[in-house]
């Protein structure tokens, strides 16, 4: 129950509902019953005595708004005060009405002792607090304390709650865990078996309540106005650095000082104009910074207002902090063994840092010209072009840090290399007519695209064409796929001919898997035959 404090009058009641409980579940003796009644009158002095407190709140609340400077500005605060004295004054007589019947019930107070006649009287108790299908009075005030309860919640300051006045057995924590009452309702486990004098204890113990609750209100309403007397109950060790972050070799400044709020009063706090939650006296400022109008050294120099508004002994104050703070721009770096230049349509793997920013670096990427595949750990991104230029934005927490833009290449093409034999072919050494059976293309990727982009750089030669001619005629040819035997063309060659191969297709499949055939012009090569 947010801010509900109990002082030593409402404890010593609080114990009087436990042993009223725990005499209700004896045998009632005549003992018992005195005790009842004992109870019942202590309880009813208690409450009048409340009473009389949560009118000279009132009164206070009423004295002090005429002494400030603008009473009219408070009317809110009268008027609330009063609805709390309304309804509490309402509940609070309806139950002395039902109290009046209770005694009725027991015969009425016998004129020359001055007690109830007939203390032991249960059974009309019952029937006119439970009664015949649930109709009794006690289910009635059920619904008007559970009304009271939330009428009153809605004065009371933000955050705070109130118990509910009529519990049933299995939310009351005393009784919830009896087998024999667990399954009652309200009014059954409060009047069902139940003497007068009990029954009169019970109803004067929600009367106490009723009072405890309307006197955190009225308390709450005081301290609004500076009726309330103002103890600062809350005291802590506070630490104002001039700075947060400061360069190795400079002074670290700051002063440690004590601090202190009051639990029963909340200060109306503002950040630029606009309020901000307050938690335990301390307002809460959380927002998120902006850049620009960075100096050479990377700061941007800013500030806040800041305003606490509160009631003082002398009417109501405004206290304005104005804070100065700077923002360090952000910095990252780009590692990648691709630059200045990345490849078109490749997986051109980067890693983004930026020690500055520390814990604080959580980056985003997007890419203009391209896409930005982001990686499996924080900074690593893999920008894949599609045109001629790629832009890649970097971000951090939703705030676009910077643009990089890069050149984009083309994948370089492949060398050719003709083999027989598994040997490399060449045209001035040529190669023996009769020994040689195989003939195969290999496409060789360029050595620095391959050691950056390992991925991508996958060929394959997918189609030559061999013929075997003799001065200006051919003889015969045929078409592989990359490579393979050419023994039908062994079998006619003779020293003195030549091989004529032309590569006629290369396809290069990327970090996708997705294979590509690869323009590559004309790659002729002819090899005399000896």
């Amino acid at each position: 129950m947010a801010g509900l404090k109990e002082t030593p009058r409402q404890k010593m009641i609080g114990m009087m509902y436990l042993v009223l409980t725990a005499l209700l579940a004896l045998q009632v003796s005549d003992a018992l019953l005195q005790k009842f009644v004992l109870l019942n009158n202590s309880l009813e002095t208690a409450n009048q005595s409340a009473t009389d407190k949560n009118k000279g709140t009132v009164k206070g609340i009423e004295e002090r708004i005429k002494d400030l400077p603008n009473p009219g500005a408070y009317a809110d605060i009268i008027k609330k005060a009063s609805e709390v004295r309304k309804i509490s004054d309402a509940i609070v007589s309806q139950i002395d009405e039902i109290k009046s019947k209770v005694v009725e019930a027991g015969g009425g107070v016998d004129p020359e002792t001055g007690n109830i006649k007939n203390p032991k009287e249960e059974e009309k108790v019952y029937h006119l607090m439970v009664g015949t299908g649930k109709k009794g009075e006690a289910y009635k005030l059920a619904d008007d304390m559970d009304a009271f309860v939330k009428t009153l919640t809605t004065l009371a300051d933000k955050g705070t709650s109130f118990p509910a006045l009529a519990l049933d057995a299995k939310d009351d924590p005393i009784v919830s865990k009896d087998g024999n009452q667990r399954n009652k309702d309200f009014a059954e486990l409060n009047f069902a078996q139940t003497p007068v004098p009990a029954a009169l204890a019970t109803l004067s113990q929600k009367q106490a309540e009723i009072r405890r609750y309307e006197s955190e209100v009225l308390s709450q309403l005081a301290a609004k106005v500076g009726a309330k007397e103002i103890k600062f109950d809350k005291v802590f060790a506070q630490v104002s650095a001039n700075a947060n972050t400061v360069v190795a070799g400079m002074d670290y400044e700051a002063e440690v000082f004590i601090a202190a709020t009051s639990s029963g009063f909340t200060p109306r706090m503002s950040f630029n104009g606009g309020s901000i939650p307050v938690r335990d006296g301390r307002g809460q400022i959380k927002f998120k910074t902006s850049g620009g109008g960075y100096d050479a050294n990377g700061l941007s120099k800013k500030s806040y207002t800041a305003a606490v508004s509160y009631m003082s002994p002398e009417g109501p104050k405004t206290e304005t902090i104005t804070k100065e703070y700077f923002v360090l721009k952000p910095t990252y770096n780009i590692e990648t063994a691709t630059l200045p230049a990345l490849y078109l349509g490749c997986a051109n793997r980067l890693s983004v840092v930026s020690p500055g920013l520390g814990s604080l670096w959580n980056p985003s990427f997007s890419a203009e010209g391209g896409d930005a595949i982001a990686g499996e750990s924080r900074g690593k991104v893999t920008v894949v072009p599609s045109s001629s230029v790629v832009t890649l934005n970097v971000n951090n927490g939703g705030t676009l840090l910077g643009k990089e833009t890069f050149r984009v290449r083309r994948v370089p093409r492949p060398e050719i290399k003709i083999l027989g034999n598994g040997g490399e072919l060449e045209e001035k050494r040529g190669a023996s007519a009769s020994g040689l059976r195989s003939i195969s293309a290999v496409a060789v990727a360029d050595e620095s695209f391959k050691a950056t982009n390992p991925e991508d750089a996958q060929f394959r030669v997918t189609e030559i064409y061999i013929a075997l001619a003799r001065g200006t005629r051919k003889i015969n040819d045929l078409t592989l796929q990359g490579g393979g035997s050419i023994a039908s063309l062994a079998a006619q060659a003779q020293a003195g001919d030549r091989y004529y191969i032309e590569v006629k297709g290369v396809q290069r499949k990327n970090f996708r898997g997705t294979v590509e055939t690869i323009p590559i012009g004309s790659v002729v090569k002819n090899i005399p035959l000896n």
